[in-house]
């Protein structure tokens, strides 16, 4: 039976209509979910205000909740430039709200926030919120996906550090789009080691 002291982690879900956020509670290997639901922004025009709102209402989620460490998904590198930049803005908002509260953040791209739900990085939304029902026991599905993609994000960052094999790694920051350990746990690199490594390719 695990001695630890039973932990928190919120998971968010960036967006600039819904943004997506879920609590688990980490009892040794017991799991209980906490709260889902989402953040509403359809209604604030403002950009600005907007991004003030996402980054009380993460404050105050976190003063009410109290995890351990926040983790978010990393914005999506798609085609529509305006759309990611968009995105782009509310992750930093919601990171820099948590770390001003001195909460650990890490992030996860798209597709490895799927696979480590439903075992493929091309999951649907429906796929990606039935398993994280069910692994849960969540009685009542909230109203919207955003919310279990929330709660994914948590739960992605849960397998990715409670494995014995990140335990094996340390206690080094997770970072990077992927989630790894290190940036360079999967041969990314750094831009400051690609900009040394390719002064070329670099337009100044």
């Amino acid at each position: 039976m695990s001695t630890s002291a039973p932990y928190r982690i919120l998971g968010i879900d960036p967006g600039t209509i819904y943004m997506g956020y879920g609590v688990i509670e980490v009892s040794g290997k017991t799991l209980t979910p906490i709260v889902l639901g989402d953040i509403d922004l359809h209604k604030i025009l403002d950009p600005y205000d907007k991004l003030r709102y996402i980054f009380e209402r993460v404050r105050a989620l976190i003063a009410e909740y109290s995890p351990r460490e926040v983790a978010l998904e990393s914005p999506f590198f798609g085609q529509n430039v305006q759309s990611m930049l968009k995105l782009g803005r509310a992750q930093g908002v919601a990171m820099a709200a948590a770390l001003s509260s001195n909460k650990p953040v890490a992030e996860y791209a798209p597709t490895r926030i799927k696979q480590s739900i439903t075992g493929t990085g091309a999951a649907t939304k429906q796929q990606v919120a039935a398993i994280v029902i069910r692994t849960l026991k969540i009685d009542e599905p909230p109203r919207r996906l955003d919310a279990t993609d929330g709660m994914a994000v948590a739960l992605c960052h849960y397998y990715a550090t409670s494995s014995v094999l990140n335990s094996a790694l340390g206690t080094t920051r997770i970072k990077g789009l992927g989630g790894e350990k290190t940036a360079r746990s999967r041969g990314t690199k750094s831009w400051e080691q690609f900009v040394s490594e390719n002064p070329k390719r670099v337009k100044k």
